[in-house]
């Protein structure tokens, strides 16, 4: 009997594995993303990125933390993108700055599926752009906030069984 009730569970959380879906969201319209493309995937050039990130982010903060529109995010970073080349510049020379639309692929973040297309952007590709990439929304200031999370002991486990039981029951 036990047995039985342990196939039929098995059979069940089979069977709802394949009835979830991603959830799928839309940036807004009126948001402006940020994206660093490495180089490649080689450890180097991921570290490259890293340290871009670790300097061009805050840089970022601080120009948007002022800004109430759309219109005045776009303002500050026009503005800024000669102080960025020229810290980019420090660490190499060989990288590509596009401010406007830019393609995206489809992304997944923390369990979430953001469409691919055209998106206004800040873009920095460093050399040919073939790694991995970092990326968030500056505008609304979505990575800036989440940058701003400091409490890494605050982590949440969840269990995928007891998340699919208390869905379905």
């Amino acid at each position: 009997m036990k047995k039985a009730i342990v196939f039929l569970f098995c059979i069940m959380m089979f069977a709802l594995s394949f009835t979830l879906k991603e959830e799928k969201v839309t940036i807004p319209k009126k948001s402006i993303r940020f994206r660093i493309v490495a180089n490649s995937n080689s450890i180097q050039d991921q570290r490259l990125k890293l340290k871009i990130n670790s300097i061009i982010l805050p840089m970022i903060d601080e120009l948007l933390t002022s800004s109430n529109t759309i219109e005045e995010s776009r303002n500050n970073i026009e503005n800024a993108i000669p102080i960025i080349k020229n810290e980019i510049s420090k660490y190499t020379n060989d990288f590509k700055i596009s401010f406007g639309k830019n393609y995206f692929p489809e992304k997944e973040y923390k369990g979430v599926e953001y469409d691919a297309g055209d998106y206004e952007s800040l873009v920095i590709t460093l050399g040919k752009g073939d790694g991995n990439n970092w990326w968030c929304v500056m505008f609304p200031p979505l990575c800036l906030l989440e940058a701003k999370e400091t409490d890494l002991d605050d982590v949440t486990y969840t269990s995928y069984i007891k998340t699919i039981i208390n869905k379905y029951l």
